[in-house]
């Protein structure tokens, strides 16, 4: 539906999507008469706002003074304790004097949190516990304060030990009116940042529930609010809930609370910004059913949740339908840029009920596969299965109070093993059938495993490695078609039927009489398995023959045996090597890959640096031979 595209400068925001400037030309350059800012970047900027009415621009948002006062956490708190909102203990003052803060810390009483007045995403954010680490705290709070917001003013607050993060979706129009949407619950966070929220919140009375809402239009109607905000608030134990802060966009996580009114929120926020009034009151507004949002980031829950880049090598999502909505901007090839948020997509679910929308949530994660890099995919299935999130008992430190079970130690199951062993054999038979001669010999030199016949029965020997551990899989195929399988000393009896589904192949097996089914995708020397048990991922080893890394006899170069990322380099231009002397360390798959180099020489280039993305069969370092080495092996 956008059918115009302008060039707004290079990837980095600082010098493209945070350039008011270069925004405002494109706005000429068009003849738009409205800007819609999105969810970041200037969708929140006071200046921006005021730019657009000087230049007559409609900003379909709410005017620049409400975001003024709702953007300084101080002045918020002032005209909302002035406006009725219930308010936390703290202190907003002006003297930002250590000795002042300290004393105001003491007078609250610790736990207490130290935040940025600018601050937002949890940037500048800090929990002091006592005393003796509040000036610590507070150092470490006001520099990150600087480096993000360009300001160290912090205030200070009561912290509410595990508390839940309720939000309440707002709407205002140009004529006064304000209404709300009811209430998320955004709960589940890591470093201070949602991951999955739901709609409506879980638990809570109708009392409790038009209270909220009902603070939450006075928040609004205190700064003549126009168009989508949020106001969010912190609830206790009790469900005593306090003001936190107002977000004055349009949510990440708006889906949900669409999927519940039935509405949707942007085409009101465009209707609202050309003059018309709220389309309903505020009596005609009602819930249906429960709706969760996942959000699938390139991130490595395993390392402390830490963002990631890299190509999308394999995608595939769960079907889209009244009840599955996946909110996404990247397809099969792409790359997750490392200049921006590596969200790569909203997954969006609605049900009846709270129990049926998250067992449809877990089933849609299920169905999504992605290959290349890291992702929280495997994390949102453990944390959707988690008994304790199963009965809504959320809290933003759920994480780390349940991290053993969302972290548990993983293995490859005997069920995949069998999924991917009978998925080989099967694959290799129908190669063997397309490349057979007319003796009809199902033996290949090609083969991945080792073949042999007893009493007219084909038994073949595959290995496969499950991180540093080889497996040894014996496959007997039977006459009557199907298999018994040998994992270890345990032994299985499979029938399987696979058939491929674009790049997977969906295998469905009875093994022991217990049906099971996967999808199997298969990149190089990698097997994966997709299944309700999530992600399980094998390999099969390289002989020591081929495990040269990929390097090219013929010129002596080392490629890339596969896609991944630069871990380490290892050598400098004008090094002299040795011949299988070690180059570069790769990361593919989750795995390590050092390459190593295929003849004694002087290294000339170095092509890659680390933490680059390289592609499959690129050259890594460039190394003149010795010549009385002679050719490479």
């Amino acid at each position: 539906m956008a059918d115009e595209a302008y060039n707004i400068g290079p990837p980095a925001a600082s010098q493209s999507y945070l350039c008011q400037d270069k925004i405002m030309n494109v706005v000429k350059a068009s003849g738009a008469q409205a800007v819609h800012p999105g969810y970041g970047f200037l969708s929140e900027n006071t200046e921006f706002a005021e730019l657009c009415v000087k230049e007559g621009v409609e900003f379909i948002g709410p005017p620049a003074s409400a975001i003024r006062d709702m953007g300084i956490k101080s002045t918020s708190k002032y005209i909302m304790s002035a406006a009725g909102v219930p308010i936390i203990e703290g202190y907003h003052g002006e003297d930002q004097s250590t000795a002042t803060l300290a004393a105001e810390a003491a007078k609250i009483g610790y736990p207490v949190m130290i935040k940025a007045v600018r601050g937002g995403g949890g940037k500048g954010m800090r929990i002091a516990h006592n005393a003796e680490e509040f000036e610590s705290q507070l150092d470490s709070a006001k520099a990150e304060g600087m480096k993000s917001f360009g300001d160290d003013v912090m205030l200070l607050e009561k912290y509410v030990e595990k508390p839940r993060h309720v939000e309440v979706q707002v709407f205002g129009d140009k004529h006064g009116n304000h209404v709300y949407l009811f209430e998320r619950d955004c709960s589940v966070q890591r470093r201070h940042q949602k991951i999955i929220e739901e709609a409506p919140a879980p638990g809570l009375s109708d009392e409790v529930r038009r209270s909220l809402g009902e603070a939450a239009v006075r928040a609004a109607r205190a700064v003549d609010y126009v168009g989508a905000g949020t106001v969010e608030f912190i609830m206790d134990k009790h469900q005593k809930f306090f003001f936190m802060e107002m977000n004055t966009r349009l949510q990440v996580e708006h889906p949900i609370t669409e999927m519940i009114t039935g509405t949707d929120l942007v085409e009101w926020q465009i209707r609202v910004a050309s003059g018309e009034k709220i389309p309903v009151e505020q009596k005609d507004i009602q819930f249906n059913g429960h709706a969760f949002e996942a959000r699938i980031y390139a991130e490595d829950p395993n390392n402390t949740f830490m963002p990631g880049a890299g190509p999308l090598l394999h995608l595939t999502t769960p079907a889209s339908d009244e009840n599955t909505r996946i909110d996404t901007g990247v397809r099969q090839g792409d790359e997750v840029s490392v200049y921006y948020d590596p969200m790569i997509a909203k997954l969006v679910v609605w049900s009846e009920d709270r129990g049926s929308a998250l067992r449809r949530v877990k089933a849609a994660l299920a169905d999504y596969h992605v290959l290349g890099l890291s992702t929280n995919i495997q994390f949102l299935m453990d944390l959707a299965g988690n008994p304790h999130f199963e009965a809504a008992q959320v809290h933003t430190d759920f994480i780390p109070q349940h991290y053993n079970e969302l972290f548990p130690e993983r293995t490859v199951s005997d069920t995949a093993l069998c999924q991917a062993a009978i998925s080989l054999v099967q694959q290799e038979a129908v190669r063997a059938r397309e490349r057979s001669t007319a003796t009809k010999d199902p033996f290949s030199p090609f083969t991945l495993c080792t073949a042999a016949r007893v009493n007219s029965q084909l038994i073949r020997i595959i290995v496969l490695q499950d991180g540093d551990e080889k497996v040894q899989i014996t496959v007997q195929s039977n006459r009557d078609g199907s298999y018994s399988i040998k994992v270890k000393d345990r032994q299985y009896h499979v029938t399987a039927t696979q058939r491929k589904e674009g790049d997977e192949m969906n295998i469905t097996c009875n093994i022991d009489g217990k049906f099971s089914s996967a999808r199997i995708v298969r990149m190089g020397s990698s097997i994966h398995i997709f299944s309700l048990d999530g992600r399980q991922d094998l390999t099969l080893p390289v002989p020591e023959y081929l495990s040269a890394s990929g390097s090219k006899a013929s010129t002596g170069d080392p490629v890339a045996p596969m896609p991944g990322v630069i871990e380490k380099v290892m050598v400098s231009v004008d090094d002299v090597v040795t011949k299988g002397q070690p180059l570069v360390k790769m990361i593919a798959m989750k795995m390590e890959y050092n390459i190593i180099s295929p003849t004694a020489g002087v290294v000339k280039k170095v092509f890659f640096k680390e933490g680059d993305t390289v592609p499959k069969g690129a050259v890594l370092v460039h190394i003149e031979a010795d010549p009385e080495e002679g050719e490479t092996d």
